[in-house]
């Protein structure tokens, strides 16, 4: 059965997804509003898949904060790379620079406004980063990043790559950890299960503390479902 559920719901995510990528140049035809209002309307679209395909359902934990914040989320799948975009009122979101090289897509998410970073990580590659995402909060959006830097299988909990302290004292705002539990339902591989995906929105952590403690403390926040 689970076999079943994977190949529908493959089908119907990516034949959904063509559609909406080739959709996007029209769209960013009316401006940045629209295009955010799009990409919310595919987020969208991937959970009634979720829900309907799947047998999934979404459960959040805490209340999704208001107002310009860092967030800094754990990441499991893709559903939570779209869903948090939707659910956070289109944060500028730290991206890897391959994913922009991919067609079309790369040039939306550019369009979009997302933050491009360097897997390398370098000191010039961590400096662009910075500046764009000082542009970003000069407009007033919140930032979203994935500090681990990719997926991970569900337990697992590498150390936050080096990135994420730079944004977090080059941005000067609030961090709110998020824990996410989907990997069980959505693995990097394998087939995908029926089940529950959770967020869990921890208390947000000041701006201004040293580098080991806002590192340890968002570590462990978006850590805090492992097992659980």
């Amino acid at each position: 059965m689970d076999a079943l559920r994977t190949w529908v719901f493959r089908i119907f995510f990516y034949g959904m997804s063509i559609v909406m990528v080739l959709l996007v140049p029209i769209a960013a035809l009316f401006g940045t509003r629209v295009l955010r209002a799009h990409a919310n309307f595919w987020a969208w679209q991937l959970q009634w898949l979720v829900r309907t395909i799947l047998g999934a359902r979404l459960r959040i934990e805490g209340s999704v904060p208001e107002g310009q914040l860092l967030f800094a989320a754990k990441h499991e799948s893709y559903f939570e790379a779209l869903e948090l975009t939707r659910m956070l009122g289109s944060p500028a979101t730290v991206m890897k620079r391959e994913l922009t090289k991919i067609p079309l897509w790369g040039w939306a998410a550019q369009r979009y406004g997302t933050i491009v970073v360097d897997r390398e990580a370098n000191a010039a590659a961590l400096r662009s980063m910075m500046r764009e995402a000082q542009k970003a909060r000069a407009t007033g959006r919140s930032v979203l990043i994935f500090p681990e830097g990719t997926r991970v299988p569900p337990g697992e909990a590498p150390p936050l790559r080096s990135g994420f302290a730079g944004l977090y004292r080059a941005l000067d705002l609030p961090v709110v950890p998020v824990a996410v539990q989907s990997g069980a339902v959505w693995p990097r591989k394998g087939l995908m299960h029926p089940g529950e995906i959770v967020f869990r929105f921890g208390e947000a952590i000041p701006p201004g503390l040293p580098r080991r403690e806002v590192e340890a403390r968002v570590h462990a926040a978006i850590n805090a479902l492992n097992g659980g």
